[in-house]
């Protein structure tokens, strides 16, 4: 059965075919992926797994009434071997448009309160690089909490890479 949450805003629903055009579409936005790497050819169907394998995964946001894609938000399984994995992701990416409106915010809450309670589970983590000032204020203004000790070297970027460095934040499900 699919998987859906509804915002007073914004619906978060599994991927279809149809979203692969403006998914392309928002990965070239050089601003959308000045702090992100660029998507492999499988990251859709990686999402559409992950779904399949877990009952969640980062889902298509949609604006009902104006936009039937904004971005993609939601929660996986942090696939590198890392020091505090196992642990589930909340992440999101959205199309330079609907940049600065609440939208990452309110969908990233609805996924964090779906995962602390239908998934239950215990903690869930988010990552970025230092630069990327809009992510960490999300991050924040969802109560997470960083350690700068627990601050890593993303393993999926080279020596140099400016992308390297990551700022790692967590959050506990209350009363857990």
């Amino acid at each position: 059965m699919p998987v859906a949450l509804r915002t007073p805003r914004l619906l978060l629903r599994e991927w279809r075919d149809e979203d692969a055009a403006p998914f392309a579409a928002m990965s070239v936005d050089p601003e959308v992926l000045r702090y992100l790497p660029a998507p492999d050819e499988v990251w859709i169907a990686r999402m559409r797994a992950h779904f399949e394998e877990h009952g969640f995964g980062q889902f298509v946001v949609e604006l009902p009434g104006e936009a039937s894609f904004i971005g993609a938000i939601g929660l996986n399984h942090v696939r590198w071997n890392l020091a505090f994995t196992p642990a589930v992701e909340a992440a999101w990416r959205l199309a330079r448009p609907y940049w600065g409106k609440g939208y990452a915010l309110e969908a990233a809450r609805a996924a964090i309160e779906d995962g602390f309670g239908r998934i239950g589970l215990r903690e869930i983590v988010a990552y970025t690089v230092p630069e990327n000032r809009a992510s960490r204020q999300v991050m924040e203004r969802l109560g997470m909490s960083r350690d700068p000790a627990e601050d890593f070297d993303h393993p999926s970027r080279p020596e140099g890479d400016k992308l390297r460095r990551h700022v790692l934040y967590r959050l506990h499900r209350p009363g857990a």
